[in-house]
């Protein structure tokens, strides 16, 4: 079945949605270093670096389009006029909606973070009603879903919203778009699973093309590595001798809120004067006997190695999120708050993991 991938990012969601068979005959990604990762790891796919609002479906001269597939930022509500900024209406998301309308797929699958549940607009109506209300004015039944990603093979306990909908002319049954849960709690893969094979480098260490030193230790890290000679974009950060200092203090379940105050967050500019402001989530050091917590964009400062004094490097947080290390991530490794583009750490930590697309992909394929 063709699928259009819409918010591409740098590739996930059509990633796993190929696993299933299913063929991305087009993405649309405004953003140019993921696009170029897109682009890179999906060669024989087209890929628009466009505005999405400045996008006719009419004029994109597909043929006919059995499923769309993406995440609309949930961040981007207008700012314009007197309109309400947190309705979804004012955001990416209506454009989504647009091209299901005008596209008809027979599916769609949108997917947000968990915090939408609860997000509710200046009149107190709940953002996920008036999402549900209007797919269902354009004659789509919807199953909205929190599903966990531990619970199809990803080593990450990531939390997230889908909305899968199936027009209204095919049968829909919500139970069988459940994707079947291949783990349980006791089977869930460890946050070590994934990353204990790759080069134990230090901070500033790594190449940008490396060779394996170890071979795979479990069917995981065999799956990550098929087809794969070598291994890219694993370069750890280069940290300043007080940062390391502060993560030798940092503890499994610790963060830098945990630490002495000699080792906190220094001020912008003022090295000397302690910063104040202390986040409970950064420099946290994950168990290596657990799932890895959700990573997110902004991982690079959320965690830090479980066993190194050194933030996650970019293929690290690839085999978190299951992608395979065939998968080369484009971009700067990392970039300034100010810089334009999404750096490959941000890449990553925005995608869709495929393992937890390839599972919604085979739920739809039974009813479909």
């Amino acid at each position: 079945m063709k699928i259009l991938d819409l918010f591409a990012g740098c590739g996930g969601f059509s990633l796993g949605f190929q696993m299933e068979n299913f063929k991305p005959c087009l993405a649309i990604e405004i953003d140019q270093w993921a696009s170029e990762t897109y682009s890179y790891n999906h060669p024989k796919i087209p890929v628009l670096t466009k505005d999405i609002r400045k996008i006719d479906p009419k004029k994109l001269n597909l043929n006919k389009i059995d499923g769309i597939i993406g995440g609309p930022p949930c961040q981007g509500f207008s700012l314009s006029g007197n309109r309400d900024t947190k309705d979804p209406r004012n955001s990416l998301f209506i454009d989504f909606v647009r091209f299901v309308k005008i596209l008809q797929p027979k599916f769609f699958v949108m997917e947000n973070v968990k915090g939408l549940l609860s997000m509710k607009t200046k009149k107190n109506l709940l953002v996920k009603d008036i999402i549900l209300e209007e797919f269902n004015k354009i004659k789509y039944n919807v199953s909205l879903q929190v599903l966990t990603s531990a619970n199809y093979g990803v080593p990450q306990v990531r939390e997230r919203v889908f909305f899968i909908g199936v027009r209204e002319d095919l049968p829909f049954d919500k139970n069988k778009l459940i994707p079947k849960i291949d783990f349980s709690k006791k089977q869930y893969l460890k946050l070590w699973d994934a990353i204990s094979d790759l080069p134990q480098i230090n901070s500033g260490q790594g190449k940008l093309k490396q060779k394996y030193l170890l071979k795979p230790k479990n069917n995981y890290q065999k799956l990550m590595r098929k087809n794969s000679k070598e291994i890219f974009n694993h370069v750890a950060m280069r940290h300043t001798d007080r940062l390391i200092e502060r993560f030798k203090q940092i503890k499994y379940g610790q963060s830098v809120k945990d630490v002495d105050k000699r080792y906190s967050q220094r001020k912008r500019g003022a090295a000397n004067e302690i910063s104040g402001k202390v986040f409970s989530q950064n420099n946290m050091r994950p168990y290596p006997n657990l799932p890895s917590p959700t990573v997110a964009a902004s991982f690079q400062s959320n965690f830090i190695h479980p066993y190194l004094n050194r933030n996650f490097t970019a293929r690290e947080a690839a085999r978190i999120q299951s992608f395979p290390d065939t998968y080369i991530f484009k971009g700067k490794r990392t970039t300034m708050s100010w810089e334009k583009y999404l750096s490959q750490y941000q890449q990553i930590g925005n995608a869709v993991p495929p393992l937890m697309a390839k599972a919604i992909a085979k739920s739809l394929k039974k009813i479909l």
